[in-house]
């Protein structure tokens, strides 16, 4: 698992940010649940949740296919969902629990809401918009900048998308 600083460079975490460590993994637990009923309702599972003082005021799951959307990513759902919750478009100190490393939109509107950190289990080398193809959360020109954590429970979200995918090709 990494923990990456968009305000320094790489180092091992701090040791009030280790303390982070056993929630990282219950949260995640939570996103890999809600890409669950994404796979369940034959989407691509990608789950999220959002976190704020130990509460999850934000969940969703990929339901493209289903809306015929193509914003209707899990992280957007999830946004929204949150924000409604709180009142306010922003969501400062909150915590974003995905299965997969945003796409630049969901990357772009994490921003935009001011979430402090962002968790991820694995990297999406051809859409994600954090650390494979761009750094749009700690990216220093933007007024807005998450902490990033990558990795917790990823060999989960791995099986999960590579069973998916292995079904649609054989079907």
């Amino acid at each position: 698992m990494k923990h990456l600083s968009p305000h320094k460079p790489q180092k091992s975490p701090a040791p009030e940010e280790r303390t982070h460590v056993l929630d990282d993994d219950h949260w995640m637990g939570l996103a890999l649940a809600a890409a669950r009923e994404a796979e369940a309702e034959d989407e691509v599972p990608i789950g999220a949740v959002i976190v704020h003082d130990g509460v999850v005021i934000g969940r969703g799951h990929n339901l493209t296919r289903t809306r015929l959307d193509p914003t209707a990513h899990a992280e957007m759902l999830a946004i929204s969902e949150a924000a409604r919750a709180v009142g306010a478009m922003r969501l400062p100190l909150s915590v974003v629990y995905t299965t997969v490393e945003p796409c630049f939109m969901c990357a772009g509107a994490l921003a935009h809401a001011r979430v402090a950190r962002v968790v991820w289990a694995v990297r999406d080398p051809k859409f994600g918009g954090c650390v494979s193809l761009g750094q749009v959360l700690s990216d220093p020109r933007l007024n807005h900048r998450a902490l990033i954590t990558e990795g917790v429970r990823a060999d989960e979200a791995r099986v999960l998308l590579q069973e998916f995918f292995r079904k649609k090709r054989e079907s």
